[in-house]
Formats: structure tokens, sequence, C-alpha cells
């Protein structure tokens, strides 16, 4: 398949063109990065020298006019939807890092995002690339929404803990520590070492834009806030909800992870709890419980690489499942340590 990447200059444009290279049967034959047009890859990303010596990216509107059968469209919040109806009305697949057709009602844009969604015929047709709960329905998607890195990770969580019906619905409360890569290459004050290092901060506070992503997918009410750490990759969620089901114990609510992802090669459940650093460099998911029978709390946490489960390489797993190949071709299996 020829591969086009749209913001291939951000982190996870780029991580979709590292872990393309590996990728057997997708060949980057296109990577833009508006104000880099014209520049070598291994310039911008020296990481990627070997895979992309000579390489330049082009500018965004050249995607118009290549041959390419699948684009990965890495785009801040708003961009993706002036551009993906043009490519689908041409055929091509679409795979889409950002947030402009993952939410269902074309409401929540407005409410969440502060503007009206231009492209609001496409988001019945997007599929929501989280293969551990949309294997079925992702198996010939042509337009995969691909989740943001938070809600994968609080989804995963979650989720099985409420299909069971074991927890409450509401007053679920999702805390979440992230890695600066989160934040994208843009520079921003928040960022500087000198305020960074050492430090720790919540963000988004009442108002973070995953809010409405988690509670769609989840079909719950929750309070959620992230916060930044100062570490460039990983992402850990603690979530607490009420117990609705007084026979749960920390034994059987490890049980019902284990199988609820018996057949999910990326989802890994571990009795101790996970740690942030745990799945950086893989495109696994650590996930484990306690239950809390003195307060009747479920405590759920798990960690992700937040640039490839929570990203490129989530992209990628949805992609190879759309098109019927291996889920884990060309996806990392293990993690870095130390």
């Amino acid at each position: 398949m020829r591969v086009g990447v749209i913001g291939a200059t951000g982190y996870a444009g780029s991580e979709v063109l590292r872990l393309c290279a590996s990728h057997r049967d997708l060949e980057i034959v296109l990577a833009t990065g508006e104000t880099n047009a014209g520049k070598r890859i291994s310039e911008h990303v020296p990481a990627l020298a070997a895979a992309y010596p000579s390489m330049v990216f082009a500018d965004t509107n050249s995607v118009f006019t290549s041959d390419v059968d699948v684009v990965f469209v890495a785009l801040p919040h708003g961009q993706s939807q002036k551009i993906v109806p043009q490519l689908v009305a041409r055929n091509v697949s679409v795979v889409d890092l950002g947030a402009d057709f993952r939410l269902k009602d074309v409401n929540d844009y407005r409410t969440w995002y502060g503007e009206a969604h231009s492209a609001p015929e496409l988001l019945t047709s997007s599929v929501y690339g989280l293969v551990e709960r949309h294997r079925k329905e992702l198996v010939g998607a042509t337009l995969i929404a691909v989740p943001g890195c938070y809600p994968t990770a609080s989804v995963l969580a979650l989720g099985p803990f409420l299909d069971a019906e074991v927890i409450e619905r509401r007053g679920i409360v999702v805390n979440a520590l992230s890695g600066t890569s989160g934040a994208g290459r843009a520079i921003s004050e928040r960022l500087h070492f000198s305020r960074l290092a050492g430090n720790a901060e919540a963000y988004g506070l009442l108002s973070h834009r995953h809010t409405p992503e988690i509670q769609q997918e989840l079909d719950a009410e929750l309070l959620f806030t992230p916060h930044l750490v100062a570490t460039s990759r990983g992402m850990l969620v603690t979530a607490y909800a009420r117990v609705g089901d007084a026979t749960l114990t920390t034994e059987s609510a490890l049980d019902l992870l284990r199988a609820n992802y018996a057949d999910d090669p990326f989802v890994i459940v571990i009795d101790e709890p996970p740690t942030l650093k745990d799945p950086v460099g893989s495109n696994l998911c650590f996930v484990s419980a306690r239950v809390d029978q003195r307060t009747g709390w479920l405590i759920v946490m798990s960690s992700i690489d937040n640039l490839i489960k929570g990203a490129a390489g989530q992209a990628i797993q949805a992609w190879n499942v759309a098109n019927g190949r291996d889920e884990t071709l060309g996806l990392p299996m293990t993690g870095v340590t130390p």
C-alpha cells in the first residue's frame, strides 16, 4: 500500500513514519509538513535518517495529486475535517489521528472545541479505531478515527467493568499523568525546561476535550483530570468507580480483566500496579485493578506509550485490522528498559 502522512513533522506523524519503516505492507511515498516543505526528513528527525535518507517533506496540498492508497492524518483538531472529505471523495482510505471524526454528536464539537464541524456527514461513517472494542466494525473501514491517548488508556481500564455492569456509571473519577510529547512539538511556555523540570501540574480542569470522547465510548459520566509530568513519553491512568456488585473483589476484578483481554495481544493484565515506563517503546497497554471493600471503590490502572498505543501504533493497528492483516504487523510488542 502506498502511504501518505499529513503532518509528518509532528511527534505523532514522525512516529507513523518510524513504525511504517518496519511494516512490510506500508510504503511511505509522501510525507507533508507545511513549514518544513523541501526539508529532508533526516534533517528534521535524525532518528529516521536510515529509513528515509533522501525523502523530503512536501506541502500539504500535494496529497491531492499524489498516487496514494491510504493517508494517515496527524494534524491538530479542526484541520483534518478540511482535508478528509476530498480524500474520501477520491476513494482514498483515511486514518485520522486527530479529534475531528471521533465524536458522533455534531453538537459536541461546538460545545467542547468551540466551533462547528465542517463535515458532519462523515461522522456517521467514521469508525472509532480502538481495536480492542471495535474490531468487528473496523473490518473494511475506510475512514478510521484514531482514539486520543487519554481515552485509550481510560477506556481500556474501565470498559470491561462497565460492560459487566459491576460498577456505577456516574461519579467515575479519572486521574491521568502524561509525558510532554502529548502536548505536541509546538513551542509552549508551559513546556520550557526550567518550568517543567522537577515539576508536575494539572491542566484542562473540567473542560479537557477528551472528556466527551471517554464518556461517549463508555456511556458513563466522569470527572477527568490530566496532569503533565516531566518525562517525554508515557501515560498512567488511575480511575475510581463505585462498586455496584457487592461480590466484586480484587481477585475477581483481575479475573474479569484477564477474561476480557484474553484474545487481545496488546493488552497485558498484571497483578501489580503498572508504572508509566512499563509500555514505553511498545504498542502495549498494561492494566491492573484493586477493590477496596471497606469503602466500596474500584481502583483500575492502565499505562501506555502515548505516542504509540496512544497515537501512531494504534493507527497502524486499526489499519491492519481494517485491511485483513495480523493486527500486530509492524508494531513493537516489547518496551524499552530501563
